[in-house]
């Protein structure tokens, strides 16, 4: 079997979660989606588990934290260009989310842009020049 991951997240709204997710790029799985949860596609080895806060609840240990007051995760997804890391955030904030959500990172080589879900969970879109980043001095 191939290593992959499954990131759970809790979720206020299933349906405006599903949405916002399918505007980022995922594709649902209806095998493993139902009332209680959406199974969000990234790639191959990436899964997004949304999941409504009672269901969501019965597999974590402690309180539910809210995403929107603080920060517990960050979740990086690289992109092929400078215009996809526009282009996600973008489809971020037209599908309910918050687009750059702290300042705009350029390095000439590497570009990120962060942006929030409907519930506050912060992603980063990151495109790099593999080449330049190994011939960059240390920043």
């Amino acid at each position: 079997m191939p290593k992959m991951i499954f990131v759970n997240l809790p979720v206020q709204d299933l349906a405006t979660a599903t949405r916002f997710y399918e505007a980022i790029g995922c594709e649902k799985n209806e095998q493993f989606s139902d009332d209680q949860a959406s199974s969000m596609v990234w790639s191959d080895a990436i899964t997004f588990q949304l999941l409504t806060h009672g269901y969501f609840a019965t597999f974590a240990p402690k309180p539910i934290a809210n995403a929107r007051e603080t920060v517990g995760a960050l979740f990086a997804l690289t992109r092929d260009s400078r215009e996809e890391v526009d282009g996600i955030t973008e489809a971020a904030a037209s599908a309910g989310g918050k687009a750059d959500v702290r300042d705009r990172m350029d390095m000439g080589w590497m570009y990120n842009r962060a942006f929030a879900d409907p519930d506050g969970h912060v992603f980063e879109a990151v495109w790099m020049d593999m080449s330049a980043a190994f011939a960059a001095p240390n920043e």
